[in-house]
C-alpha cells in the first residue's frame, strides 16, 4: 500500500482551484497538471508499506491531537524551488499555527514506526502542476502572473485523512481509507 496523510479540500475550494487549472491547462496542455479531484494538503507522505502494517499506522494516527481545529486560507501562486527553474507549481496556504504542530506530531508518530521523518521543513501548499524539464513557457508565466493574487477560499477542519495512492498510467488515483478527528468539533 502506498499511503499518505492529508487534509481533503471542501468542494468550494476544489472548484475554485479547478477553474484555475482548466484555464491554465488551455494555455499549456503539455504541462503535467494535477486533476482537481486529486488536490489535497499533504501532512505526511508515508510511502509503500505492507498491508499488515495498516492497523499499526491507523492506531498511531488516531492518537495525534491538537487543541483546536486548523484554519486554512488558500491564496497566491508560486514555484519550488523557484520561478527560474520550476519543478512544482503550487497554490499557497495561510494556516493557523497548529497545522505545523499537527504535521510534526504525525511525523513523530510515524517515526516511532520506522517511517523516516521529513527532511525539509513543513511548507503547506497545494501542488497544481509539475514541470519536467524545469522550464516555464512564457504564455503560461503570463497567465500565472495574472492570477498571482487570486484567492481560492478558506475552511476550518478538525480531521485529517489517511489516503491510499495507486499509481496508474492515467495518473494517481486516491482512495480515502479513514478520517481521524484531531480536535473537538466547534459548536
Amino acid at each position: 500500500m502506498r499511503l499518505f496523510v492529508a487534509l481533503e479540500l471542501p468542494a468550494a475550494v476544489r472548484e475554485n482551484l479547478g477553474a484555475l487549472l482548466k484555464a491554465l491547462r488551455a494555455v499549456s496542455p503539455q504541462t503535467r497538471w494535477v486533476r482537481p479531484e486529486n488536490l489535497h494538503l499533504t501532512l505526511k507522505f508515508i510511502g509503500e508499506v505492507p498491508e499488515t502494517e495498516f492497523a499499526v499506522i491507523r492506531n498511531a494516527l488516531a492518537a495525534a491531537r491538537s487543541d483546536q481545529p486548523v484554519a486554512l486560507e488558500f491564496r497566491g501562486l508560486g514555484f519550488f524551488p523557484n520561478e527560474k527553474r520550476p519543478r512544482v507549481f503550487w497554490a499557497g496556504i495561510e494556516a493557523s499555527p497548529n497545522l505545523k504542530t499537527l504535521a510534526a506530531e504525525i511525523d513523530r508518530a510515524m517515526e516511532k514506526l520506522g517511517i523516516p521523518c521529513e527532511q525539509r521543513p513543513f511548507s503547506p501548499h497545494l501542488t497544481l502542476a509539475r514541470f519536467e524539464p524545469p522550464e516555464l513557457p512564457e504564455k503560461l508565466r503570463s497567465a500565472i502572473e495574472e492570477n498571482a493574487a487570486r484567492e481560492f477560499g478558506s475552511f476550518r477542519t478538525n480531521q485529517y485523512q489517511l489516503i491510499e495512492s495507486k499509481l496508474k498510467p492515467s495518473g494517481a488515483e486516491y482512495t480515502t481509507l479513514e478520517s481521524f478527528p484531531f480536535a473537538a468539533a466547534e459548536a
